[in-house]
Parts: structure tokens; C-alpha cells; sequence
């Protein structure tokens, strides 16, 4: 039976610290919903309502784009080991670049991966849980380092031309707001 409640609990902190996989959902008033996975020990609980995120360098920008437009965000988590749960927090998030000045205190509580690109701060405004009974049981074997291997391969200038070419219009053609290469730090 799904529940909701006003705030992440300690047993729901706890969970979120066991899962290796989550899903990010966000949508522009127009065009496509965007759902991606993220993994890479990127998702960091800072306090019953609020979390955060490090994003890093991929084949796009979805999120950035929507969360211009519509700050809304949905984050879910399913437990694939254990006793079945589905959690989802809902909020509205902001987006902080490595430019901006509040880099400075959230990029610390993330391993340095290469290519990191935002994070995402999300105040949480309702959390739901659900029974999961139907998601399969599934063995975590361990990280995959493809991405983080292409981003150590590339120079600054490559990852930068990389971002412009791939990451600066969502698909729908909305702007990211990818930072300008070697931008001094902006206050947020």
C-alpha cells in the first residue's frame, strides 16, 4: 500500500544509502518527459527534506533544460535485494554549476569524478513509498567505469567542445545553461 509522508525518515535515509541505482524524472511544460538512471555513488541525503546530486558529463542534458522551465523533480529508488519497496521523493530543485560559488560547498561531499558537470539540490516536498512487490530481485556484481574512464581520456578543451556539441540543447532544442568554458565563479 503506497504511503506518503512529509519528510525522508531515518529508515528511508537508510535505504537510499543501500541502493546503487536510482531514476531521475523531470519534464518541460512541452516536449518529452526525461527519465535517466544514475548510479556512481552520486546521490548524497542532506537532511529529512532536502538531497542532493552529482551530475556528470553524458550523451545529454535533459534535466538541466527541463529544470530551467519547471524546476520540478522526481527521484525514485527500488529495492532490487531485500524486502520489496518503491520510495519516490518529489520536490522542486535548483541546479549548481561548477562556476557558481555554491560549488564550493556541495562538490565536496562527492567522490572527484571526472567529468562532473552539476548538482542538483532537491527540496523535498512529498515522499511516497509503494509495495515493490513487482520489481525483480537482482544481484549488484559492481560499478561500471566506462564513463568515468571516457572523461579521464579527455583534455579539458575535448570535454568542454564535447558539452557544447552534446549537452547544450536538450532534445526538444531548450537551453542547458552550460557554463562558457573557463567562466569565473558566479554567485547562485
Amino acid at each position: 500500500m503506497a504511503k506518503q509522508l512529509p519528510a525522508i525518515s531515518e529508515h528511508l535515509r537508510a535505504f537510499i544509502g543501500q541502493q546503487h541505482l536510482f531514476f531521475v524524472g523531470t519534464a518541460a511544460p512541452d516536449g518529452r518527459v526525461n527519465i535517466s538512471p544514475k548510479g556512481m555513488d552520486s546521490l548524497r541525503v542532506l537532511g529529512p527534506k532536502r538531497v542532493a546530486w552529482l551530475n556528470v558529463t553524458g550523451s545529454g542534458n535533459e534535466t538541466a533544460a527541463h529544470l530551467l522551465q519547471l524546476p520540478r523533480m522526481t527521484l525514485m529508488f527500488c529495492s532490487f535485494q531485500g524486502a520489496p519497496l518503491i520510495l519516490r521523493l518529489y520536490g522542486q530543485t535548483r541546479m549548481i554549476q561548477p562556476p557558481d560559488t555554491e560549488w564550493a560547498q556541495y562538490a565536496p561531499l562527492f567522490p572527484a569524478l571526472p567529468g562532473a558537470r552539476q548538482i542538483f539540490v532537491l527540496e523535498v516536498e512529498l515522499v511516497q513509498t509503494s509495495c515493490g512487490m513487482a520489481v525483480p530481485l537482482m544481484e549488484f556484481q559492481q560499478e561500471r567505469d566506462d564513463l568515468n574512464s571516457w572523461a579521464r581520456r579527455q583534455t579539458q578543451e575535448e570535454l568542454d567542445a564535447y558539452r557544447q556539441r552534446k549537452n547544450a540543447r536538450s532534445l526538444d532544442g531548450f537551453p542547458t545553461r552550460l557554463p562558457a568554458p573557463g567562466a569565473a565563479p558566479v554567485d547562485t
